[in-house]
């Protein structure tokens, strides 16, 4: 089986600063790391490689720097990393981003499942995972919870809702985005380092995946950041009080007067 796991780069931290002139995050003097979500996605693809052997091969796109996370996937298990990095790359939105990356996935060649993490810390926006479907033109589960197994050239899912979970059933090849409940990611053991220190990182820039200049960077991107701004704290507020059904009948007239 060959299994690819989609991973990103985060800055690691909750105080996310943004460049007021370029409107993009500052990454200077910041500590990165595999965005969280992407480290169950890791977990799961070599998951899947014990349980139904195969070949785990980890990709990202990014800055050269992010070579530091690919190391850090092969030494929780993964068997081969691929760095997609080009400074033509830069301004990508999701749609742009999803479409360089199942660019680089179609040089692959074959695979039966790609897994990603369901969202990234900076930007919160669970895009690129089915972007990178749409673009292959593959079937996708979103909010996967548990691979219960894979059989016959199908994939048996349970796929996380607000209420409980749906069963889902997918033929291959497939991708999916993991959630945080699917399992527990381990830590790297000293082979698994050793093995990371010393292994090749494939580098491939956008003439290695013959992308269309077009599709890529700020010219394949629909949409941009034109302004970041942290919104005005609300005012005022009122405070009903008294029995449960008159409070009722007031919050109707008072939405009524907004409504109306």
């Amino acid at each position: 089986m060959n299994i690819i796991v989609c991973i990103k780069q985060v800055p690691n931290t909750t105080d996310v600063k943004i460049d007021p002139v370029t409107n993009t995050l500052i990454r200077d003097g910041v500590e990165s790391v595999i965005n969280p979500f992407d480290a169950y996605a890791v977990e799961e693809g070599v998951r899947l490689k014990e349980r139904f052997g195969g070949k785990v091969t980890v990709i990202t796109m990014g800055p050269p720097q992010a070579e530091n996370a690919l190391r850090e996937a092969i030494s929780l298990g993964c068997d081969e990393a691929i760095l997609v990095s080009d400074r033509k790359f830069a301004g990508s939105d999701t749609w742009a981003t999803s479409y360089t990356i199942a660019t680089a996935i179609k040089k692959i060649g074959t695979f039966d499942i790609i897994i990603c993490g369901k969202q990234a810390s900076d930007g919160d926006t669970a895009q690129v995972g089915p972007g990178i479907s749409t673009h292959l033109d593959i079937p996708q589960v979103t909010y996967v919870k548990k691979i219960e197994d894979i059989k016959d050239n199908k994939a048996k899912v349970e796929r996380m809702m607000e209420e409980g979970y749906d069963v889902v059933e997918t033929p291959l090849p497939c991708l999916f985005t993991v959630v945080k409940e699917i399992n527990s990611p381990r830590l790297p053991s000293l082979r698994g380092m050793m093995k990371a220190k010393s292994a090749k990182i494939i580098k491939w820039t956008a003439d290695d995946i013959e992308a269309n200049p077009k599709s890529i960077g700020l010219d394949g991107s629909p949409t941009r950041v034109v302004k970041i701004f942290t919104p005005l704290p609300r005012k005022g507020g009122e405070i009903l009080r008294g029995d449960t059904a008159d409070i009722a009948r007031e919050i109707v007239e008072l939405l009524k007067d907004v409504v109306i």
